[in-house]
C-alpha cells in the first residue's frame, strides 16, 4: 500500500477541515464591526445567537477537540472566546488562526488512516474512534458556521465566500 492510500481518510479530513477555516475566516472578515455579535429577534423556543457567537462557538468545538488530541487538555475554550475577549472581526480572525494551528499540529501527528480507528478517551470518559470525534467535530463545527452564515443573510445582501 502506499503512502498516499496510507493517508487518504487523514488528507480527506485535513481538506474538509481547512476548507471550513478559510470559508470561517472569508465570512469573519465580511462582517461589520458593529454587526459583528448583532442579536437577531429572540425566538421563543430557542436560543439565537449572532454570527460573532456561531464563528466562536464553531471555532471552539475544533480547538476543544484537537487541543484534548495534541495534550489531552478538554478544556471548553468558552472563557476565552467570550465578545468581550474578541471585540472585532480582526480579533476574532486571529483567533481562527490560531485554532487552525492547533488543528494542523493535531493531523501532522497522524502517521496513516490507521490511527483514525484507534480508541480515544473523550471528557465523558468513554473511548471513541478517533474518525467518529473527528466527523461528530467537524459536522459540530459546520453547523455553527451554517447558522454564522444565515444570521449574516439577516443583515446583509454582500455575496457570502465560496471556498
Amino acid at each position: 500500500m502506499s503512502v498516499a492510500a496510507e493517508r487518504r481518510l487523514i488528507e480527506n479530513l485535513d481538506q474538509q477541515f481547512a476548507r471550513l477555516h478559510e470559508s470561517t475566516c472569508a465570512l469573519t472578515r465580511l462582517i461589520p464591526k458593529e454587526k459583528l455579535y448583532w442579536q437577531p429577534r429572540a425566538a421563543q423556543w430557542f436560543p439565537v445567537y449572532s454570527c460573532g457567537e456561531h464563528i466562536l462557538r464553531s471555532a471552539a468545538a475544533i480547538e476543544q477537540t484537537f487541543g484534548g488530541i495534541t495534550a489531552n487538555l478538554w478544556d471548553d475554550p468558552f472563557e476565552w472566546t467570550l465578545p468581550e475577549n474578541l471585540p472585532t472581526p480582526e480579533s476574532v480572525i486571529e483567533y481562527l488562526v490560531e485554532v487552525e494551528e492547533t488543528r494542523r499540529r493535531g493531523f501532522a501527528s497522524f502517521r496513516s488512516d490507521e490511527d483514525l480507528f484507534r480508541q480515544i478517551a473523550v471528557p465523558s470518559g468513554q473511548l471513541q474512534p478517533l474518525l467518529a470525534l473527528l466527523t461528530e467535530t467537524l459536522m459540530r463545527a459546520a453547523h455553527h458556521q451554517g447558522r454564522a452564515f444565515a444570521t449574516f443573510r439577516l443583515f446583509s445582501d454582500e455575496r457570502l465566500p465560496r471556498i
